[in-house]
């Protein structure tokens, strides 16, 4: 009788249970972990990709039009005192400078003002850098664009229909002010002498604790007269430069130091249209020979570091302005300095000290 085969095993199979509920809990920790290690890794590339831009001073980004059109329109921001030429809108233009693809500027000016140098360097710069590269240059004014911030607005070619302010805005305020405050009774009465020792008498012009013979501050006021009638006299120029409709006559009865409304201003010839950031832009679009659909407008921005991040606050405050970036102690001794060194200012404000850049 013939042996029948044997039927072949049936295959081996092992299962692996999880042990209870802490494998369980086990494997959601082990995935929870690898999401969040992915989503920390994709933001630390996010955030780091801004420091590998040509100019780490400025993170670009996307406004408004079209995003894949190659010709630009750029946003550039004046906001806050004016403390000197060398912050954050001087990094924005040295941007512009070596970006071929802008094609207009858009100014937005909401800014009071601030000292002579820093409002005549920025208007330098800006100018030079829309004739060197034939750049239109279109301003929008936000909440006030007055003293050094109409100043720097001035940097337009002179174009006709460049110049836009908001229903809201507060501009003119064409003037020079030098602030001088005399605290020498003051300190008088706490027998508080102020005893420097100085090369000569004008050496301490201004000093608002030194105090002086009638002949000598008569002697200190007609020098700061001069030097404030000089600067006063370089203003009207460049609203003339800048406003060239304006003839002398026109000039002299807007440059009174008064602060004017959109419409008041609109009148007077200082502003060409009342209107928002984006009647500016569709300007400026125009003025480039480019059209909605091939204009791409940007816009600046500051790179956030890892302390602004995670308090969201700026540590740096009241140094951007002046070119400082320290610890916070050496920053509260430069804005103390910057505040009380005599200056000269194109500022809308009755107590220029307590006003800082942004």
């Amino acid at each position: 009788m013939p042996i029948e085969p044997m039927p072949s095993p049936l295959p081996t199979r092992v299962i692996l249970e999880q042990g209870g509920v802490w494998g369980r809990w086990g494997t959601w920790i082990a995935w929870s972990i690898a999401g969040i290690s992915l989503l920390t890794a994709l933001a630390s590339a996010g955030a780091a990709a801004q420091y590998f831009q040509r100019d780490a001073r400025v993170v670009e980004k996307y406004h408004s039009l079209s995003r894949m059109a190659a010709g630009k329109v750029a946003i550039v921001d004046i906001a806050g005192a004016i403390m000197g030429g060398s912050g954050f809108a001087r990094a924005q233009l040295d941007h512009i400078d070596e970006d071929k693809s802008v094609k207009a500027i858009v100014l937005r000016v909401d800014s009071p003002g601030g000292t002579v140098s820093g409002s005549d360097e920025l208007h330098y710069r800006l100018a030079e850098l829309a004739k060197e590269r034939d750049l239109p240059v279109v301003v929008s004014m936000g909440g006030i664009a007055a003293s050094g911030g109409y100043y720097v607005a001035m940097a337009n070619g002179g174009r006709d229909d460049v110049i836009f302010a908001e229903p809201a805005t507060l501009t003119g305020s064409i003037g020079v002010i030098i602030p001088h405050f005399d605290v020498s009774k003051l300190l008088k009465k706490f027998d508080i002498e102020d005893d420097s020792i100085a090369s000569g008498p004008l050496k301490e012009m201004l000093s608002p604790t030194k105090e002086r013979t009638p002949e000598l501050a008569e002697r200190e006021r007609k020098v700061l007269q001069s030097l404030v009638d000089e600067m006063f006299a370089r203003f009207k120029q460049i609203v003339k430069q800048g406003r060239p409709k304006l003839n002398d006559e026109q000039v002299t009865s807007v440059a009174t130091g008064q602060i004017f409304t959109a419409q008041q201003a609109v009148d007077a010839g200082l502003v060409d249209r009342i209107g928002f950031l984006e009647d500016a832009v569709t300007r400026a679009v125009e003025l480039a020979g480019l059209t909605k659909e091939t204009a791409r407008v940007v816009r600046y921005s500051k790179p956030r570091g890892l302390l602004q991040d995670v308090f969201d606050g700026d540590f740096s405050a009241g140094t951007q302005g002046m070119g400082g970036g320290g610890t916070m102690g050496r920053g509260a001794l430069e804005a103390f300095a910057e505040w009380t060194t005599p200056r000269a200012w194109y500022l809308c404000s009755w107590w220029p000290a307590l006003v800082t850049s942004r």
